[in-house]
């Protein structure tokens, strides 16, 4: 099995990768939706303030590999040949997943803090932030979790600056380039 992890600060187009491998028939596991699960368990409200509170409960009680040790399972049961890993945040997460999953490949996907801060504006999740001041917080938390670490370690980047079409074509060729390869 093939395991494609996605890594980005918040709103560098992560998801638009995902549906990008969607289309094209990729399994995807959202490691957020642990995080989503676990703040509806808590009987918390879904924003970013809880989020963010529940990502680092669960990384400080077991371990910054938490999140993606909870999305192996959910991984293995696709029994696909290729599946998508949505939301990677940390090294502790792509080493886990390159040590459990020997064809791991790990996509960076990078885009300026004003681009990010414009789409999550237009994005209107419940857990997104609006505000500059919040996007660098969230920011300085993830990159808290070894994202920059993790994304220096990417076996591709995409620079998530031009058109979603300019960003459809190097993602889908990143895409095709893993598929291919045996």
């Amino acid at each position: 099995m093939k395991v494609i992890g996605v890594v980005g600060l918040p709103a560098s187009g992560k998801g638009e990768f995902s549906r990008i491998a969607a289309g094209m028939g990729i399994p995807i596991v959202v490691m957020g939706d642990v995080i989503r699960e676990a703040v509806a368990e808590a009987g918390l409200p879904a924003n970013d303030r809880t989020m963010g509170e529940m990502a680092g409960e669960l990384r400080a009680r077991e371990g910054m590999d938490a999140i993606a040790r909870r999305c192996i399972p959910r991984i293995e049961r696709e029994q696909a040949g290729v599946v998508l890993v949505d939301g990677i945040r940390g090294d502790a997460e792509s080493d886990l997943f390159r040590v459990h999953f020997p064809r791991f490949f790990l996509i960076g996907i990078d885009a300026p803090f004003t681009v990010r801060l414009d789409r999550l504006a237009r994005r209107g999740r419940p857990d997104d932030t609006v505000l500059p001041a919040e996007l660098s917080e969230r920011d300085r938390r993830e990159i808290a979790w070894g994202l920059g670490r993790a994304l220096t370690h990417a076996d591709y980047t995409i620079h998530n600056t031009g058109s979603i079409e300019e960003f459809s074509r190097e993602a889908s060729a990143v895409l095709e380039e893993i598929l291919e390869d045996p």
